[in-house]
């Protein structure tokens, strides 16, 4: 009697983990409940929320799904590392893609620049060249690293929170690239910066002991870098 009542409890504790896990995975992304949720800014300026409050889908029109946002070139020569990224926001200037999932992006490589090693910790992104010769690669988490050269109309995939970068092997001539990410708030960390500019300072004998290198080699970074 004993052992048929451990079994049901058994049972019962095992059906009501399997419940709590599929609630909890449930939540964490839930599906929208409308056909689209146009962002609304003035609202967002009021709450706290991991996206934007919607407008009235009654008041929703035809320009809220479009942009033209990354029709404009921009010039990234003067930048740090050459390269200018325009990415569109829910907030500014593609509310309609609001609580979509998604984000486009327009990187501007200016001639032999680069967008230097960072990762999206929250998106899996799709880069398609539009214009250029461009070398793209990422490492994984056995540091095996993929690097491709494209050429326009070719595109690679950088899985989610993979460390990669963007090179514009053209030291003439500029690149354009349209990339596609599974976020619309997709993050982006650069690992130079990340390591060498962050406020406060990362501790110095971190990153003489990180990178093998000594105090001088830490503050020349630091300098070359902006900091």
């Amino acid at each position: 009697m004993r052992a048929s009542a451990d079994h049901a409890a058994s049972i019962t504790h095992r059906i009501l983990l399997s419940l709590f896990l599929l609630a909890t995975l449930g939540a964490s992304d839930p599906d929208l409940l409308f056909d689209y949720c146009v962002a609304d800014p003035v609202a967002a300026a009021s709450f706290h929320l991991n996206g934007l409050p919607c407008i009235d889908p009654a008041a929703a029109r035809a320009e809220h799904f479009a942009t033209s946002a990354l029709s404009r070139a921009t010039n990234p020569s003067a930048t740090l590392f050459g390269f200018n990224v325009t990415l569109t926001s829910p907030a500014t200037s593609l509310p309609g893609a609001n609580a979509q999932g998604l984000a486009m992006a327009r990187i501007d490589l200016a001639p032999g620049g680069m967008a230097p090693p960072h990762s999206h910790p929250r998106a899996s992104e799709v880069a398609l060249v539009l214009a250029g010769s461009v070398l793209v690669g990422f490492a994984d988490t056995s540091y095996r690293l993929y690097t491709q050269l494209l050429r326009a109309g070719e595109a690679f995939v950088f899985p989610r929170a993979m460390v990669h970068f963007l090179y514009n092997m053209d030291v003439a001539a500029p690149a354009v690239v349209l990339s596609g990410l599974n976020s619309q708030s997709p993050g982006a960390q650069l690992v130079p910066l990340s390591a060498f500019r962050t406020e406060p300072r990362m501790p110095e004998e971190i990153l003489k002991k990180a990178f093998k290198i000594n105090g001088q080699d830490v503050h020349r970074i630091q300098r070359n870098l902006g900091g």
